[in-house]
């Protein structure tokens, strides 16, 4: 009998309140999310850059109906939780977070990320706070546990800080997120450093070139999650463009030799 939302939702908070780090791979549609519950990760969680992608998009642009369509999917494919990858919460009044993230719960997930800027920049600190606490209220009012995860995205822009990356992680954790995030952090040292600053589960984000570290270092810097976010997808598409153009641009199929059997797929998926 396939699990309910709560039961996905409690299972995921223990992985949190476990001990150890996890890692929370990112899956683009149906086949990759089964795959990944094939090979045994315990918790999923969608990308927004890789379910625009899928769909011919860049980031940010899927509408929010078009989004929780999107994790919807990946929510119904396996019975493993799924926390989905919100951006700013299609909205930048705190109302507009906590509407969200009622329709995220409706739409089968037990968790999401919301950033503190927009395509326009950070958002100012009081404002930042404001709508994290609105998230947070409306995630602590549903029948389940809903774990809301806030992302200061502060090394993402011009002039990063990680005094002003720990003041506004510490500012979420007094307003309510249960998991915090700082994407793009420069070394191990800065991941120490903020993971000691604050008392809830830090979430470590791979992807970046220079900036990605292994299990090992991160559980070690203190790391409770670690994301993935388009990584998978990107080398997914990177194998699909090698084959591709060794068959345009020379005419041979040695790409097959590679290749992961069609029934081994299958099997993963449990069809």
């Amino acid at each position: 009998m396939p699990l309910t939302q709560k039961d996905k939702a409690i299972r995921f908070r223990a992985l949190h309140d476990a001990p150890g780090t996890f890692v929370i791979p990112n899956p683009w549609d149906t086949a990759s999310a089964r795959i990944l519950a094939g090979l045994g990760f315990q918790a999923l969680a969608t990308s927004s850059a890789a379910a625009a992608c899928a769909q011919g998009r860049r980031d940010h642009a899927l509408a929010r109906d078009e989004m929780l369509a999107h994790a919807r999917t990946i929510a119904n494919a396996t019975d493993l939780p799924v926390s989905a990858d919100l951006g700013n919460g299609f909205g930048d009044a705190p109302e507009a977070v906590a509407e969200t993230i009622r329709l995220a719960a409706a739409a089968g997930l037990v968790g999401c990320t919301i950033e503190d800027a927009n395509e326009h920049g950070l958002y100012d600190f009081d404002l930042a706070v404001a709508r994290m606490s609105a998230g947070a209220e409306a995630a602590h009012a549903l029948a389940f546990p809903f774990m809301l995860t806030a992302r200061a995205h502060i090394y993402l822009f011009d002039n990063p800080s990680l005094g002003e990356t720990i003041r506004r992680l510490q500012a979420f954790e007094k307003a309510g997120a249960d998991v915090l995030f700082a994407p793009g952090l420069p070394d191990l040292a800065a991941v120490r450093t903020v993971c000691a600053a604050v008392s809830k589960p830090f979430n470590f984000m791979v992807g970046i070139k220079g900036r990605s570290f292994s299990v090992a270092e991160l559980a070690d810097a203190g790391v409770k999650r670690i994301s993935l976010a388009t990584s998978l997808y990107r080398a997914a598409m990177t194998g699909f463009l090698e084959a591709a153009r060794q068959v345009k641009d020379e005419g041979r199929f040695d790409f097959l030799d590679e290749c992961v059997a069609t029934g081994d797929l299958l099997r993963l998926m449990q069809i």
